[in-house]
This record gives C-alpha cells, structure tokens and sequence, in this order.
C-alpha cells in the first residue's frame, strides 16, 4: 500500500515539473497531501462558475435591461396620450393628429379653403411675374401688384372661414395713412394666423414683410414674397444682412411699409420672447416711425402642433393697434424698448413675457 501511494506521488511530482499549473491544482497551499480526482474536478467546476458569474455580470452592466426598454417605451406612449389628449380637448372629438400636425373638421376645412384659394393666388403670381419679366421691371417698381394679390388671398380667407380678428384702435392706422407717411409695423408672433392678422390690420396698401429666407422654401407663400421683392434675411450669411438693412431702408425711403415679427420665430409657449437684435435697424436709420401691434389669442385657435387653425377667429382673436412711436431723438435700443413695452401693455397675462426668464 506504502509502495503504491509513493508511486502516485511520484507520477504527479513528475507532471507537475512539466506543467507547473497541476501543482496549484493537486497540492493545497497549507499541506503537501494528495488530492483525489474528484476534489480536482470540484475546484475546476467552481472556477468555470465563477468565471461564468463574471461574465454574465459584465453583459448585465452593459447591455440594457428589458424593464429599462419598457420605460422607454411607455414614457414615449405617455407622451403621445398626453399629446392626444390635448388635441381632444381642444378640437372635439373627432380631432386626429398627423405626422404633418393635428386636424379636426374645421381645420380640414380651412385648408380645402385655403388651397383652393392658393391656386389663385398661384396663377395671379405667375402672372405678375411675367408681367415683370416682359417689361424689364419698368412696370410697378414698387412691386404693389402681389401685394394686392396677396391682401386678396388673405381676406378671402378670412372671410370665408369666420376668421377675422377683432381690431381695437384700428383708427391709428387710418388716420396715419391719411397723413401720407410710412411706417415700420412691428407685432408679437406665436401662430402662422398672426400673417393674415397683421395684414389685415394694416389694410389695402403697400407693405413688404422683413422675413426669414427659409420662408422662401414655403408652396405659394414663398413665390409671393419673391415676386413681390420682400426683404428676407439670412441669419447665416453677414454680408446678406447687410443688403437686407439696405433694401429695407431703400423701401422705407421709396414710400413702402414694412412689417416684422422681431422675435424672429414664433413663440412656444404663447409668451413674448426677447426681440432680435438689429430688428428695428432699419426704421431707426431710415429716421421712420415704428408703429406696435399686439396680437392676442392666435394660438388659441391654432397652436404650434395644428396643421391648420381649429376653430374660427371671430371673437377669440384680438388686434391691438398702438400710437406710432417715433425714431428720431432715440437710440435704436431706446426705441426697441419702447415698442416691446406697447406690445406688452395690449397683451393678455398669459401671453406676456415672465419676469424671470422673459420666455
């Protein structure tokens, strides 16, 4: 027996000096004892699980967990619910929402209106455009024509979807037409019906909007402000700025309007935003006056996320028209600061800035 426990020993001295690993193995730390087969194949079952356990450790930090995938998900369906919900209560029941934005039966009718409109509109365009392009722009300089075209687009619209505002102090504006002067018309902007609002209120005379150029990118609205030589600044490019500043004054002093929207965008949340700067540049230079408008309530019929307003202006929507603030004797800050104090004063509290962040 003595014999062959000493022969054992010394077959596993021997692998052990070819594989130094089967010593850790065969032999424990604390005592030089033989351990059997079957105490070997225990620690190699236990090593194999922990380094398993380690693995799989790795995989759960890395890869997200399905509960996580579910919140996601359900916090996106929230969302949408909410969303639904909100369009529900505003436009009835029979309110759907589109990837292009939300609808209701008046608001697929208001579009039908307007399209059909539009392709007039359209065609009277195209006319004044070749019209322009067989006399060498010699014909109406001023461009009045699609200005005309468009006023007419717009009251149509208006009048055939109930939509016309309420226009308080509208006598302002008479009264300064009469006088024969020119003005830059500067207004709050949170809803696509502050447009037809403002030219509206303005009446039948010339005016040519300050506008962003991707407006240009707009079926039908953008070929009515280039037919018509509206003046469209490109945020991105500083030399085209300053053209813009010239054709705008050049306008002012060839007895044209000019309107603008000088929060640059439409607001979100239905409040004032801060004005951009160099908004009133061109009133300012030019030595015109600057005549503030408060719209109020145009998100009320067709917020941000509608595709087309959802229920009629009349009485919901509001113009207030103020004194004409002049720009001599000022600085352009001063002035800026005086037209945004107007515009406040004729909003409702929910439309008007917080003090606090001014959004």
């Amino acid at each position: 027996m003595k014999s062959t426990t000493t022969c054992a020993s010394a077959a596993l001295l021997l692998a052990a000096a070819h594989n130094p690993a089967t010593t850790t193995l065969a032999f424990s730390p604390s005592s030089h004892d033989v351990r059997s087969p079957i105490t070997l194949r225990s620690q190699q079952q236990q090593q194999l699980t922990r380094h398993t356990s380690l693995h799989l450790s790795a995989e759960a930090v890395t890869t997200p967990s399905n509960d996580d995938s579910t919140s996601a998900t359900t916090s996106a369906l929230t969302k949408q619910q909410k969303r639904m919900q909100q369009i529900r209560k505003e436009g009835g029941i029979f309110a759907i929402n589109t990837k292009l934005g939300a609808l209701n039966p008046y608001a697929i009718y208001y579009g039908l209106v307007s399209i059909a409109l539009g392709l007039v509109w359209f065609v009277a365009l195209t006319f004044s455009q070749l019209l322009y392009k067989l006399t060498g722009g010699r014909l109406d300089k001023k461009r009045r024509l699609p200005v005309f075209f468009s006023h007419v687009w717009g009251t149509l619209l208006l009048l055939f979807t109930g939509s016309f505002p309420k226009v308080e102090n509208w006598n302002v504006i008479q009264d300064f037409h009469k006088s024969g002067r020119k003005a830059m018309f500067v207004a709050n902007h949170n809803s696509w019906m502050d447009i037809p609002f403002l030219g509206h209120t303005i009446g039948w005379h010339n005016y040519k909007f300050v506008a962003k150029k991707e407006l240009e990118k707009v079926p039908i609205l953008g070929k009515a402000i280039k037919v018509a030589k509206n003046v469209l600044v490109d945020r991105t490019n500083r030399k085209s700025q300053l053209l813009t500043l010239k054709q705008g004054m050049r306008w002012l002093d060839d007895g044209v309007n000019l309107c603008t929207f000088p929060e640059g965008t439409r607001s979100r949340s239905g409040r004032l935003m801060p004005f951009k700067n160099g908004a009133f540049k061109m009133a300012h230079k030019a030595g015109k006056p600057v005549i503030p408008i408060s719209i109020c309530g145009a998100a009320k019929v067709m917020p941000s996320y509608w595709l087309f307003p959802m229920k009629p202006s009349y009485n919901v929507c509001k113009v207030v028209v103020h004194e004409p603030i002049e720009s001599e004797g000022k600085t352009e800050q001063e002035l800026a600061d005086a037209v945004r104090d107007a515009i406040i004063e004729g909003l409702p509290e929910e439309q008007r800035p917080l003090l606090t962040t001014d959004q």
